[in-house]
């Protein structure tokens, strides 16, 4: 599959309600696809559903179930959460295949 660059506007279809069932999760600019390993969390009732074709970035950073409907460019987040970040960048890394980039509209 080749890389599926997207919007956040566009990532929106992928929250596992529509399009074929798929579920895609930003976060720290990438996209994963987290439809298999990731159904339990992010499907409808799982804990982290809030994330599912959305931009995970912020929330993850700053452990809060937020997100946002603009594109965030995270400048305002503090050391210890830019830390935060590029640890659950790492977990998504090993767990789910990267299928594109979130870009700005």
């Amino acid at each position: 599959m080749g890389k599926q660059n997207m919007t956040l506007e566009q990532l929106k279809a992928y929250d596992g309600k529509g399009t074929d069932g798929k579920i895609y999760v930003a976060v720290n600019g990438k996209i994963y696809d987290v439809t298999e390993k990731g159904q339990h969390l992010y499907g409808t009732d799982g804990a982290c559903a809030v994330f599912a074709g959305r931009d995970a970035s912020r929330g993850v950073a700053t452990m809060a179930m937020e997100v946002s409907d603009k594109y965030d460019d995270l400048s305002d987040l503090t050391e210890e959460e830019r830390e935060k970040l590029h640890e659950w960048e790492g977990k998504f890394i090993e767990k789910y295949e990267c299928i594109g980039d979130l870009v700005k509209s």
